[in-house]
């Protein structure tokens, strides 16, 4: 590896040095093919991370030090992986390192960073850096940090202390020397393409209706593995569908000349849908298509014997509209100032059993060991906090007798009935668990209350002009029996600023609440008739997760980017 220099005051100079390192973060091919298969679109952007010191340690004797940086990521297992490594900058206690980061920003999760800066022995600059022993060499100092805390940051610099003893220091303490981080997003990330894409002569896989058509959009990874990336609408008794615009982040696709399957499907209620055909294309190939104004003919693989073929098929796929943008990303609106607040609320039904017994989904275990209620507020809350200024959450229970009072859908968590707000996830759990002791549980399960009081609290916001928007956890355990409101209430919230997460624990039927996932049909319709404006409802099964391989809140927060930006999009917010 060559030298390079550093363009920096006084003419320090760097050895060792690349201009950019390749995150190796790249999301789980099994985890991704489970949650893609559901249905859940992740927000994925790479970031550009630049880093610069100021005032670290001098431990050389006759010169200053040669500092590097060492970039990790931190597993949920507590291992470390490197990233990679900066240059050495020469003889400077306040560095300006060239060489960027690039790491891939999964919103859903909490991805935490490790920076560690060393004094570089003299007899090591002409090597490659990635040689280095690192334990050879004089430690300067390390901070940590989450992806979520750099990019929320309004110019996306971050000051982090350096500790060396690995503790976390006040942010007065700065003998050690500061660590500043600067994340940029990259152009890809931002780079849009919209397409509009249409069927010919689909065949009918109904007995007595035409079929019910929709699309599936989806990319291969690098294992070879097939994930869906993207979906249309349901078009219903239609041979020659139109679908409505949809979008794709070059980011998102890989590159303009990376394969891309369209599958076209017929819907079933049961989900086992029919496949009418497939096509396998780039966006380049769309591009050609839309320009030339032809269709691409659909086809089936079939077996024949031992050799596998592609039935050729009359229908055809047809792109009406190519056309790439520039648009504003989640990150842009981040930046520019909004936040995600975050709502919880927890069901006391007497379905759940006695929380003095074990056998109860409210069971507090004396170990420390988190049930499933206290599991899904921790992860969910464990990201969206990051997002949250102040960290005050309002917190909710339903289903429950509080002492000496009624039956209420819709009760403050913290036992004040004047204010619902907790401090932060610590002040959730500490109400929670409080909860238990002083209400009644009882039923029945009703939604509608708490959708409601969520709702009203992102229409305040709206009438203040802030810019804010809302997610509701509901965690439950059993099967609603307000359904209608709850449809009347959740197509009323779809003009808001606001997103429903739902978390079935337990052992109970939950279709009502697939139902109000709105992924696999038609939107909510109210009981007046009105449609939902946008899918604002995500589902997820407890039981299907609590193995610990997938996380609840990868499963929940996948869509919630898409959902946001469909409500500020939609009503020409901008940054």
């Amino acid at each position: 590896m060559g030298n390079c220099c550093s363009d920096v005051a006084g003419g320090q100079s760097a050895v060792g040095g690349a201009t950019s390192n390749s995150a190796a973060s790249a999301p789980n091919d099994a985890v991704d093919a489970f949650l893609r298969s559901r249905g859940y679109k992740g927000l994925f952007s790479q970031i550009e991370l630049s880093l610069s010191a100021e005032n670290l340690r001098d431990l050389d004797v006759f010169s200053k030090s040669d500092p590097m940086a060492v970039l990790y990521m931190k597993g949920s297992d507590g291992s470390l992986q490197e990233i990679g490594r900066t240059e050495v900058v020469l003889n400077s206690l306040s560095p300006k390192w060239i060489t960027k980061f690039i790491v891939t920003y999964h919103f859903e999760m909490v991805q935490n960073l490790i920076f560690r800066i060393y004094d570089i022995d003299t007899q090591f600059h002409n090597i490659d850096i990635k040689t280095i022993k690192l334990e050879e060499q004089q430690f300067l100092g390390e901070a940590s940090c989450t992806i979520s805390e750099i990019i929320t940051k309004r110019n996306r610099i971050l000051a982090l202390n350096l500790s060396r003893d690995g503790v976390s220091v006040p942010s007065h303490n700065k003998k050690n020397g500061q660590l500043m981080v600067y994340a940029e997003e990259c152009v890809a990330s931002r780079t849009t393409v919209e397409l509009i894409l249409r069927c010919s002569d689909l065949e009918s896989k109904d007995l007595f209706s035409k079929s019910d058509p929709f699309l599936v959009i989806s990319k291969f990874t690098e294992s070879g593995t097939l994930v869906p990336i993207c979906k249309t609408e349901v078009l219903k008794n239609d041979h020659n569908p139109r679908w409505n615009q949809i979008l794709l982040s070059i980011q998102q696709v890989g590159s303009k000349d990376s394969p891309l399957v369209i599958e076209c499907f017929n819907f079933n209620s049961n989900g086992k849908h029919d496949l009418l055909g497939k096509v396998q294309k780039s966006l380049t190939d769309l591009e050609k298509l839309c320009s030339v104004s032809i269709g691409e003919s659909l086809f089936i693989p079939v077996s024949v014997g031992q050799n596998h073929q592609n039935k050729i098929l009359k229908s055809q796929l047809f792109v009406d509209k190519y056309s790439e943008n520039m648009q504003h990303t989640f990150l842009d609106y981040l930046v520019g100032g909004y936040e995600l607040n975050f709502m919880v609320a927890v069901d006391f039904t007497a379905s759940n059993g006695n929380p003095r017994l074990p056998d109860s989904l409210h069971y507090i275990d004396p170990s420390g060991r988190p049930n499933a209620y206290q599991r899904a507020i921790l992860e969910v809350g464990g990201v969206l906090q990051f997002y949250d200024t102040d960290r005050k959450f309002p917190a909710w229970g339903f289903g429950a007798r509080p002492i000496d009072g009624p039956v209420s859908h819709c009760f403050n968590l913290n036992g004040s009935s004047t204010y619902c707000e907790v401090e932060g996830i610590h002040g959730i759990m500490t109400a929670y668990t409080s909860a238990l002791f002083n209400v009644s549980l009882a039923g029945p399960t009703l939604f509608g209350h708490v959708i409601t009081n969520a709702a009203q609290i992102a229409g305040g916001s709206v009438a203040r002009n802030e810019r804010k928007y809302y997610t509701l956890l509901i965690i439950t355990d059993g099967v609603i029996t307000d359904l209608q409101e709850t449809k009347d209430a959740l197509v009323t919230a779809s003009d808001l600023p606001l997103s429903i997460l739902i978390v079935g624990v337990g052992g109970a039927d939950f279709k009502e609440m697939e139902i109000l996932d709105a992924d696999k049909g038609d939107r909510l319709e109210s009981t007046t008739g009105r449609v939902a404006s946008r899918d604002i409802v995500q589902f997820v099964p407890f039981r299907d997760v609590q193995s610990g391989s997938i996380s609840i809140v990868q499963s929940l927060l996948a869509e919630l980017p898409s959902q946001f930006l469909s409500y500020v999009r939609a009503r020409g917010i901008s940054p």
